[in-house]
């Protein structure tokens, strides 16, 4: 926000003042930005240089990179000694360590935080309670699975008796999914979750920092959440929450899971070189799931693969698979954004767009993207 407001000729200051420059860049952020103040006449003001710095003396430039190396190092010792204290926490008390309760699990309150000051600001512990409306569905799917029934079978018996998915059972937190019916990867995510047997596990997944460009390293780095393998997972010593399956029948169902070399882990989405302009904009008219794109004789198409299951879920017709070429899209899109940022037509399309974003609280974010089109599209 800073960087972006000093570009804004309005602004509402005249300098900047750091009170601490070990806490305020990290590496070679200061050589990435100072540029910026130069160039917009902002001066920088730091105490440990006794007023602004100045562009052209060595000493000033030294001093904030040797704050950066600082800053940094004692950011890695941070990450260091919390990473290990999650791991004891997780190891010898079994302790739930946040994030959202697992398919037939709801979290529950475990009293106060055992730490005094997190305490004082209200913050409390939580554990895992099995979900008596799905917990009794996690053990079929288990049980089903290590008598040999397949993962496509057990999601369609599921479906059958109008069972809800993960996705259905909680829209709150699953308002990216159709909830239409159980799929396959829905089974396939429930049976390698060690959690099942009663004890914490953590440390599944960690973060790394990846470059946003590598042709141009002063971008800075995205953060990305990567699977651990499971030798670097870390179970608690004891059952710390009720089971819903014994540990005899999660090894049956992960020796299956990685029968024939397969190994029992959610597969990662394959990255693709190809560019899809409309990625995650399409939606199918019958079912009004998301398209996914696919390249098809040279040209790029996004398609609907309607599995099985769903129309068991909708009884409703559908074709297997619905094809559409992305050139036929671009060729009537094109015109049609020439025409609503049209300066003769800018005014309404402006007045369309806020129209529907004072309205974004109320909608589930596919509605207001819709819903926003449509309103430009009138307003065109």
């Amino acid at each position: 926000m800073l960087l972006a407001e000093l570009r804004n000729p309005n602004r509402g200051f005249d300098a900047v003042v750091v009170g601490e420059p070990q806490r305020t860049f990290y590496g070679n952020q200061f050589g990435n930005t100072f540029e910026l103040f130069n160039h917009y006449g902002v001066p920088l003001w730091v105490p440990e240089v006794g007023g602004a710095i100045d562009p052209t003396n060595e000493a000033h430039e030294l001093i904030m990179l040797m704050f950066g190396g600082i800053s940094k190092g004692e950011r890695n010792r941070i990450k260091m000694r919390v990473r290990t204290t999650m791991e004891a926490q997780a190891k010898i008390e079994g302790r739930f360590l946040g994030g959202r309760a697992p398919y037939g699990y709801r979290l529950m309150d475990a009293g106060p935080h055992p730490n005094p000051s997190k305490a004082a600001d209200g913050k409390r512990l939580h554990r895992l309670e099995p979900d008596p409306l799905t917990a009794p569905y996690v053990a079929r799917i288990f049980e089903e699975f290590v008598q040999g029934q397949g993962l496509y079978l057990i999601a369609e018996g599921l479906t059958k008796e109008g069972i809800p998915c993960p996705s259905a059972y909680d829209r709150a937190r699953n308002r990216h999914r159709s909830g239409v019916a159980w799929s396959k990867s829905a089974v396939r995510a429930i049976l390698p979750n060690p959690r099942y047997t009663g004890r914490q596990v953590w440390n599944k997944q960690h973060k790394q920092e990846e470059l946003l460009d590598v042709n141009d390293v002063t971008q800075g780095h995205v953060t990305k959440l990567k699977w651990n393998s499971e030798e670097q997972w870390v179970w608690s010593e004891a059952v710390v929450h009720e089971p819903l399956i014994d540990t005899e029948t999660y090894e049956k169902a992960q020796a299956l899971l990685s029968a024939n070399g397969r190994p029992a882990k959610q597969r990662k989405p394959r990255r693709t070189p190809r560019p899809y302009v409309l990625r995650h904009l399409l939606h199918c008219g019958v079912c009004e799931r998301r398209m996914e794109g696919t390249w098809n004789n040279g040209r790029a198409h996004y398609r609907c693969k309607f599995p099985v299951e769903y129309v068991l879920a909708n009884k409703i017709e559908h074709p297997r698979t619905v094809y559409v070429r992305e050139d036929r899209i671009l060729a009537e899109l094109d015109p049609w954004l020439g025409r609503i940022f049209d300066p003769a037509a800018l005014e309404e399309t402006v007045r369309a767009l806020i129209d529907a974003q004072n309205n974004e609280m109320d909608r589930s974010p596919i509605d207001y993207e819709q819903q926003t089109i449509d309103r430009v599209l009138l307003a065109a």
